[in-house]
C-alpha cells in the first residue's frame, strides 16, 4: 500500500508528460500544420497511417520499410517513427533516427527525452535537455521525473530551485520521492512551500509519516486534510496497525466512507499480523467483495498460525488464484513441517501454468532443508538458474541454506559466490553452515571477511561462533585458550576479550 503513495506521483508526472507530447505551447500549431499538409498528399496519408499501426502493433522493422520507401518525409513523418520506437522500447534505434533528423521541433526532443526518461538513463537525459534549443513544461518535468525516479535528490532538488512556476504535480513528484527515502523533514518543508495542495500531496506526507512509525505527525495531517479520499483514510488505518494499535486502526476504518479491498486488507493484515486469526476471519466474511490479496493474506496468517487446514480450505475455495497464492501455501505447508504436501502443491503449481517468483522458490528450497532433499533441490536450483532469479539476495540466501542444512558445502560456498548483493543473512547462513559441520578454520575466516566487506556481527553471528567454540571444546576436550590458538586467525579473538 505504501508503495502506491511513494510512486504515485512520478507515475503520474510520467502520464501527463506522455499524453501532452502534442498538447502544449508553440509546437502545437507546428504540428498540426504538418498534420493537414500531410493530408493533402493521398498516398503520404497512407504510408503514415501504415507506420502508426505497425509501431502500434510492435512492428518496427515493417514500419520502417514503410518509411524507407516514402518518396518525401516530413516532420511529422519522422516524429511518428521516433515516438513509436520509444514506445517499443527501441531506444538506440530512436537515437538513430533522431540524429539523422533535417529538422527537429519541441515534439522531436521531447519525445526523445521521454525515451531516456522511461528507461532511466540519467546521464543521457540529462545531456539532451542541455542541448535543447527550448524547453516547455513537459522538458523540465521529464529530466524532474528521471532524476526522481533513479534516487538522485540532489540533483532533483538543484533542478527543482532554478524553476518557480512548477505544476503541482511537479510539487508532488518531488515531495514523493523525499518520501519513498525517508526523507521526511525534506518532504515536509517542501509540503509546507507548496503554494497549493492536493489530496495526493496530502496522502503522500500522510502515508511517509506512518511508514516511518511518527504516528502523531500522521494523525495531524490527517485531521488538517480539507480532503479525504480512499487512501487517505487507508494511510491512517495503515499507520495505527504499523504501531500496533489495532483498536484504534479499527476505529478509524469503521468511521471511513466508502470502504474498498485495499482498507479491509490492510485491517486484516494486522489482525494477523497480531496472530488475531479470529477477528481476521470475521472481518474477511464481512468484505462485500473480495480480491487476490484478500484471500492470500488469510491463507498466510493461517499457514503462519500453524492452521494450514484452514489454510488449504480457504486456497481450494479460491476461484482465481496468482503466484502469491501458491507460494502462501506452499510457505504454510513448509512453515509447519509437512514438506512432502508443500512438493506436491509445487508441482501443482506447475501443472496449473503459474510460473515461479522469487518467494515461491524460496519456499521450495527451505522445503527441500528441511527435507534434506538435495537431489530434488538441485533441480529447482536448476529452475532457478533458468528464470534468472539465483543471483539475486533472496533467492541466493535460500539456496544458500538448502546446501548448508544438505551437508554440501562446497556447493553452498559455490552459491556465496555468485550472489551479486550479499546481506547479513547470506555472511550468517553461510558461516551456520561451516559451523554446523565442523568446518571451523573455515568458519572463522568467514567471520574475519565479512568484518573486511563492512558487516557489523549480529546476535545470530556470535550465536555461530560461539557454537563453533563449544563444539570444537567438546570434541576436542581442550581449554578456551587453546581453541583460540588452534583455531583463530591473527589477532581476530581480540573481539571476544
Amino acid at each position: 500500500m505504501t508503495r502506491k503513495f511513494q510512486s504515485y506521483s512520478a507515475l503520474r508526472l510520467l502520464q501527463t508528460m506522455h499524453a501532452n507530447y502534442n498538447m502544449r505551447g508553440r509546437h502545437l500549431h507546428n504540428f498540426n500544420f504538418q498534420v493537414q499538409k500531410a493530408r493533402r498528399d493521398p498516398y503520404i496519408v497512407k504510408c503514415t497511417n501504415s507506420i502508426s499501426t505497425h509501431m502500434r502493433n510492435g512492428h518496427c522493422h515493417l514500419a520502417l520499410r514503410v518509411f524507407d520507401s516514402m518518396p518525401y518525409r516530413n516532420l511529422f513523418s519522422w516524429n511518428l517513427m521516433l515516438t513509436g520506437y520509444v514506445k517499443n522500447h527501441r531506444l538506440i534505434d530512436a537515437r538513430n533516427l533522431f540524429d539523422l533528423m533535417p529538422q527537429k521541433d519541441l515534439v522531436s526532443w521531447n519525445v526523445m527525452l521521454s525515451g531516456y526518461v522511461r528507461s532511466g538513463c540519467v546521464d543521457e537525459a540529462k545531456l539532451l535537455f542541455d542541448n535543447m534549443p527550448y524547453k516547455d513544461s513537459i522538458s523540465w518535468n521529464g529530466l524532474l521525473a528521471v532524476y526522481v525516479q533513479n534516487g538522485r535528490l540532489e540533483e532533483a532538488r538543484q533542478l527543482f530551485e532554478l524553476k518557480v512556476d512548477w505544476e503541482l504535480i511537479s510539487w508532488n513528484c518531488l515531495m514523493g520521492g523525499y518520501v519513498k527515502r525517508k526523507m521526511l523533514g525534506d518532504a515536509r518543508r517542501l509540503f509546507d512551500r507548496m503554494p497549493v495542495r492536493d489530496v495526493i500531496s496530502w496522502n503522500t506526507m500522510i502515508s511517509g509519516y506512518a511508514r516511518d512509525g511518527d504516528l502523531l505527525q500522521a494523525r495531524r495531517l490527517f485531521e488538517e486534510s480539507p480532503v479525504r479520499d480512499v487512501f487517505t483514510w487507508t494511510a491512517m488505518v495503515f499507520a495505527y496497525v504499523q504501531s500496533g494499535m489495532l483498536d484504534e486502526a479499527r476505529r478509524v476504518f469503521n468511521t471511513m466512507p466508502g470502504k474498498r479491498e485495499m482498507a479491509y486488507n490492510v485491517m486484516i493484515a494486522g489482525y494477523v499480523q497480531y496472530k488475531k486469526m479470529d477477528m481476521a476471519r470475521e472481518l474477511f466474511e464481512a468484505m462485500p467483495c473480495r480480491n487476490v490479496g484478500s484471500w492470500n493474506t488469510m491463507i498466510s496468517g493461517y499457514g503462519q498460525n500453524g492452521d494450514i487446514a484452514q489454510a488449504r480450505k480457504l486456497f481450494d475455495m479460491m476461484a482465481q488464484r496468482d503466484c502469491v497464492s501458491w507460494a502462501a501455501i506452499i510457505a504454510g505447508y513448509a512453515q509447519t513441517g509437512h514438506y512432502e504436501e508443500a512438493m506436491d502443491m509445487l508441482v501443482k503449481m506447475k501443472r496449473d501454468g503459474k510460473s515461479l517468483n522469487r518467494s515461491t522458490f524460496c519456499c521450495a528450497l527451505s522445503t527441500c532443508a528441511g527435507m534434506a532433499a538435495l537431489v530434488l533441490g538441485k533441480q529447482v536450483h536448476g529452475q532457478a538458474v533458468k528464470t534468472g532469479y539465483y543471483n539475486g539476495c533472496l533467492v541466493g540466501n535460500a539456496l544458500l541454506e538448502m546446501y548448508c542444512k544438505c551437508g554440501s558445502i562446497g556447493e553452498a560456498y559455490d552459491v556465496f559466490e555468485r550472489i551479486q548483493l550479499k546481506d547479513i543473512i547470506s555472511w550468517n547462513t553461510m558461516l551456520a553452515g561451516y559451523a554446523r559441520h565442523g568446518f571451523g578454520r573455515q568458519a572463522l575466516l568467514m567471520f574475519d571477511s565479512m568484518k573486511t566487506a563492512g558487516f557489523k556481527p549480529d546476535e545470530i553471528t556470535m550465536v555461530c561462533i560461539w557454537f563453533l567454540f563449544i563444539n570444537y571444546l567438546c570434541m576436542n576436550e581442550c581449554s578456551f585458550s587453546v581453541v583460540l590458538e588452534e583455531l583463530l586467525p591473527s589477532k581476530l579473538h581480540i573481539i571476544f576479550i
